[in-house]
């Protein structure tokens, strides 16, 4: 096993998160939806066995005990640099005890995520030229020559010959040496690692340095605003909005200070009419707007503009807020962002600034970190103190009726398909998606028995893994699953912004023909650092909005459980919907749809409104378009509407049908109602 062709894998992969290639469909059968355990033995047709295999073989491939020995230190270069500045940063290397075998390498690879110029040594003039050289030689004699080769990934590796390198013998590394210096990372970062590994007999098999040098990466100039709010509220409640000034990657922590200038529907008195941005703050800021007892029902929106205090004629940062639903019988939504990473595993930044970005940034109520337990540079089911990092900063982010912080972690199993898994308790174990005991999905679902967990299919229809769902969700931990994220969507074959390697016939849909009841929600998948605004720079995202009165763990996993949720690729647009007097997501006794049956919708877009679609029992039955619904270009994207089900396509259902929403809105953003489930 080539540990370092195995890291060329991981890295490729997860690079290519949230962009969107020409990419070939995949044609096969809805067969391989509810196949026997006999064919089980088999892969399905969707396993990305090549990666399954790197992964046992790396896992068993025995190490030489000089295998990521050393030492590596920052001697000279920035400790901080702002996002897509050039630098050059000079490293110290020293070998370990048993020093490094003749034809052994050292590695030096910088942050795949992900803008890190390619550590490489053919050409001076561009960005990223890296020297490397032999540092504190302790032997004389056969001179030592180094062999370098850029592998790709942000990758360089420098081959040992003439002679071994002795132990406190080392190299001297200059990153960014040429005139071009080197770019640092696209998304700003505390931690960003330089990373430096060791193969020392020169086997091919390959082990990461403990104390891999880091800097931190801070956020570009401002960009863009940002205004955020909940998606309801009623009379009497106190709500608050953020407000925060980005970088054009969508980083918060940027050079601002100003203030902000507030256009408020006057039908709601009581916002301030400006709010400082200072400069302490990093143009981020909070407010209040307390509610009337008698304060009216409706829809509220705000217009923001950001100006800046510095001297010049930069124009206004322009933002206007999710629409907020003032109603006293409408049930809250939380907004939730369930599946994310950070550089625990493959992504950007430290778990802490994950959830601060959740909470204070993108003004998320729910979040889950979801790393990888095998992936990345460092696994997390070898780490435990990793896996406790990661547990220490939900036990200290989680605030209820507040916030809710959620462990979790990602069931990365590429026979299967991914999962993420989500414990409802500060502990919960560690599982791996290669451990020959907790390798295929009844397996984990056996081992969950007894927590108070949860699971999530997700990029369920197309790359980087599809699921196999010849292993149908277990009815008690896995009744919801996530139909957006970076990767595109997994609804339907049908829905706007299909996924990337897109397989016909493993759409959720599929799994819903085929008898299956599961209810919606999307997540990002964010790699960037930006739980809850991961459509800013993927251009497509997912959050999952929550019907619960509490905020808290129980109320979350309620709320899941009872399939009292919807999905959005990212907006967050609100969509309340009830079919016979139901909420969305429940079961519906088709005796209980009467005559004068409707469909209640209450829609409010982020964007104009283009299109409600109807989907009955793997279907469109019927497309309201924006004349159908109202839209005018002077209006705001709402749509308010009691419909008969007879106009809808939705006449005489019968038990075992579905039916489920799905609308549309200009850029595109997309929110799918969960189904409603007849029997």
């Amino acid at each position: 096993m080539k540990r370092f062709l195995l890291w060329s894998v991981v890295f490729a992969a997860a690079a290519s998160c949230g962009q969107e290639p020409e990419v070939p469909v995949v044609e096969t059968s809805k067969s391989n939806v509810g196949l026997d355990v006999s064919s089980r033995l088999q892969d399905p047709p969707t396993a990305v066995r090549a990666t399954y295999d790197e992964l046992i073989a790396d896992l068993g491939a025995e190490r030489h005990a000089g295998d990521g020995a050393g030492t590596a230190r920052l001697v000279k270069g920035p400790l901080t640099i702002a996002a897509r500045d050039r630098g050059r940063w000079e490293f110290e290397f020293e070998a370990g005890p048993l020093g490094i075998d003749e034809g052994g390498l050292v590695f030096l690879m910088v942050s795949p995520f992900w803008g890190w110029s390619l550590p490489q040594t053919r050409s001076k003039e561009m960005p990223g030229f890296t020297t490397v050289a032999p540092a504190r030689v302790l032997e004389s004699g056969d001179p030592l020559r180094l062999e370098t080769e850029a592998l790709g990934n942000q990758l360089l590796s420098v081959r040992i010959q003439g002679r071994a390198l002795k132990a406190r013998e080392g190299l001297r590394f200059v990153y960014g040496a040429g005139p071009a210096l080197s770019i640092a990372d696209s998304y700003a970062e505390r931690e960003s690692h330089f990373w430096f590994a060791v193969d020392a007999d020169g086997d091919g098999v390959r082990a990461v340095l403990p104390d891999s040098p880091t800097i931190d990466v801070l956020a570009g100039p401002p960009a863009s605003l940002r205004l955020a709010g909940p998606g309801t509220a009623r009379p009497g409640d106190t709500v608050r909005f953020t407000a925060v000034v980005l970088d054009g990657a969508g980083s918060s922590g940027v050079d601002f200070e100003g203030e902000l200038l507030l256009a408020a529907d006057k039908r709601w008195p009581g916002l301030p009419e400006r709010v400082a941005l200072t400069a302490e703050a990093h143009g981020l800021a909070h407010f209040e707007l307390t509610l009337t007892p008698d304060a009216p029902e409706g829809v509220l929106r705000l217009g923001a503009a950001a100006v800046s205090a510095s001297e010049g004629n930069a124009p206004p940062m322009i933002a206007m807020s999710n629409p907020l639903l003032i109603s006293r019988d409408t049930p809250r939504i939380l907004w939730a962002d369930l599946h994310g990473h950070s550089n625990i595993s493959d992504g950007t930044g430290t778990p802490e600034d994950y959830f601060h970005y959740a909470r204070e940034v993108a003004a998320l109520d729910v979040a889950a970190l979801t790393d990888h337990d095998h992936w990345g540079v460092r696994f997390l089911d070898q780490r435990p103190d990793l896996w406790q990092r990661i547990k220490s900063a939900v036990k200290d982010t989680d605030a209820p009726g507040v916030f809710t912080s959620l462990l979790a972690f990602e069931w990365t199993n590429w026979i299967h398909g991914h999962r993420h898994v989500v414990y409802f308790e500060d502990d919960g174990p560690m599982i791996s998606s290669i451990a020959t005991e907790t390798d295929d999905p009844a397996e984990l679902w056996e081992r969950l028995r007894t927590e108070n967990a949860l699971t999530f299919a997700h990029h369920s229809a197309g790359a980087p893994s599809p699921v196999n769902w010849s292993f149908p969700p277990d009815p008690e931990l896995e009744p919801i699953t996530e139909v957006s994220s970076v990767h595109g969507t997994s609804e339907a074959w049908d829905a706007p912004l299909r996924i990337r390697g897109a397989w016909k016939g493993n759409f959720v849909r599929d799994v819903l023909d085929a008898g299956v009841t599961l209810g919606f929600i999307g997540s990002g998948d964010s790699h960037d650092g930006h739980p809850g605004l991961a459509q800013l720079a993927s251009g497509t995202g997912g959050l999952a909005a929550l019907f619960s009165e509490e905020n808290t763990r129980e109320g979350v996993k309620a709320s899941l459980k009872a399939r009292a949720c919807y999905a959005t690729n990212g907006p967050r647009i609100v969509l309340v919907a009830r079919l016979g007097g139901e909420l969305m997501g429940r079961d519906l006794q088709t005796s209980a749809l009467g005559a004068d049956a409707v469909v209640d919708v209450r829609l409010f877009g982020t964007a104009p409104l283009t299109r409600l679609e109807v989907i009955r029992s793997g279907e469109v039955v019927k497309v309201l378009d924006a004349a159908a619904m109202g839209q005018t270009p002077d209006a705001p994207p709402d749509f308010a509407a009691q419909l008969p089900l007879a106009t809808l396509g939705l006449d005489n259902l019968k038990a075992g049908e579905y039916v489920y929403l799905r609308a549309v809105e200009q850029g595109p953003g997309v929110a799918w109602s969960s189904p409603w489930f007849l029997r």
